[in-house]
């Protein structure tokens, strides 16, 4: 069997990939008023070398906006702006798939419209504050409990958004299940602490998630349709809890008798948070047959050899394309990567930090005399 390079190919869901290098959901909080624009579409077009986008965490409703100047994909506004930011990707050759993020309790009501709710499976508080453009850092608030209706409704809104995205023009969705967002709680018993239907057993605590996906599954299809996990994560005032392994052991099997098309499994060990063990990444990949993406602090060397080993199909990286555009390119061609990241611009509203990186130029060679 040919052993499997970064550079290769890869056929995923309907389409084929050109490489198998990811560009990683980043929040970068350019959407005014909720509503992706042509800054955004640029951003994006930018960095359409790489095999496949994964786009910034965006809500599938009111409720879900957590954080300032972030996008959703549940008005026809919305919708349009984001056909301007897949067109200029499919444009320029590129892959692109949106991330519906609903934050649940990691949000503030001054970062969201009027009549809109925070809400959660407990009325669990979470530890820190979070930038409002109003008032500047704020307390998280106590989210309100999810009634069974609530539930109802939040699946209904996935699916909403998942077949706006696909009219946008988008490749797939991807649901984010990591990061301490909306799936995440319920998945955890640190955040959901319920009694009902919804909580308690590990099979309890997974129902949510896997009603989300198979409701979106079945809408837009399964070949579309992708998930992002964050086991031992503590993004988001998440922890580590004693029956993590068994709730991704049965989590993994479950989503592969559904037959979704990828996992992507993020860890975040190489920005300061506990190690993510080995053996769970390998179970992950035993349990799931589809397309794995692995992300967190890889450099290419590390990317390459997780591929060739076969312990992942895709490689995501994050930070290294926010000033290197044109990654991929400079991948290829062993140029040097742009070593200046601008941090204090990762969440401004301008397109400083965000369009101005440049791409790579080649020294020219000076003429013989």
């Amino acid at each position: 069997m040919k052993q499997q390079n970064i550079f290769d190919p890869l056929f995923i869901g309907e389409g084929t990939l050109h490489n198998r290098i990811v560009m990683a959901p980043m929040t970068r909080c350019r959407a005014t008023g909720n509503i992706p624009n042509k800054m955004m579409a640029e951003y994006y077009r930018q960095r359409s070398g790489a095999g496949l986008i994964i786009t910034e965490g965006t809500s599938p409703s009111a409720n879900g906006l957590g954080y300032a100047r972030i996008p959703g994909i549940f008005t026809s506004q919305q919708e349009e702006g984001w056909n301007k930011v897949t067109q200029a990707v499919h444009g320029n050759g590129g892959k692109i798939i949106i991330q519906l993020m609903h934050c649940g309790r990691i949000s503030h009501p001054l970062n969201m419209p009027e009549g809109s709710r925070i809400i959660a499976p407990s009325a669990v508080q979470p530890a820190g504050k979070m930038w409002t453009d109003a008032k500047q850092l704020q307390d998280y608030p106590v989210p309100e409990v999810m009634t069974e209706d609530d539930i109802s409704t939040v699946i209904v809104e996935y699916v909403a958004a998942a077949k706006r995205a696909i009219a946008a023009g988008f490749d797939g969705v991807e649901l984010h299940g990591a990061n301490g967002y909306l799936l995440e709680q319920f998945l955890s018993p640190v955040t959901n602490i319920r009694e009902d239907g919804y909580g308690g057993s590990i099979t309890n605590r997974c129902r949510f998630v896997l009603e989300v996906v198979d409701a979106v599954s079945a809408a837009i299809g399964k070949d579309k349709t992708g998930i992002r996990l964050s086991p031992y994560g503590v993004a988001g005032d998440m922890s580590p809890y004693p029956e993590t392994d068994p709730t991704y052991q049965h989590l993994s099997k479950k989503l592969n008798k559904i037959g979704i098309s990828y996992i992507h499994l993020v860890d975040h060990t190489s920005m300061g948070a506990p190690v993510v063990p080995f053996l769970i990444k390998k179970m992950i990949r035993k349990n799931f047959s589809k397309t794995l993406i692995v992300c967190g602090g890889y450099d290419l060397e590390r990317a390459r050899d997780v591929i060739e080993d076969g312990m992942a199909d895709l490689v995501a990286f994050g930070r290294p394309f926010i000033n290197n555009p044109d990654l991929v390119e400079r991948f290829i061609n062993h140029w040097p990567l742009e070593k200046e990241l601008k941090t204090d611009l990762f969440y401004t509203a301008e397109d400083k930090g965000y369009t101005d990186y440049p791409v790579h130029q080649e020294e020219p060679v000076a003429a013989g005399i």
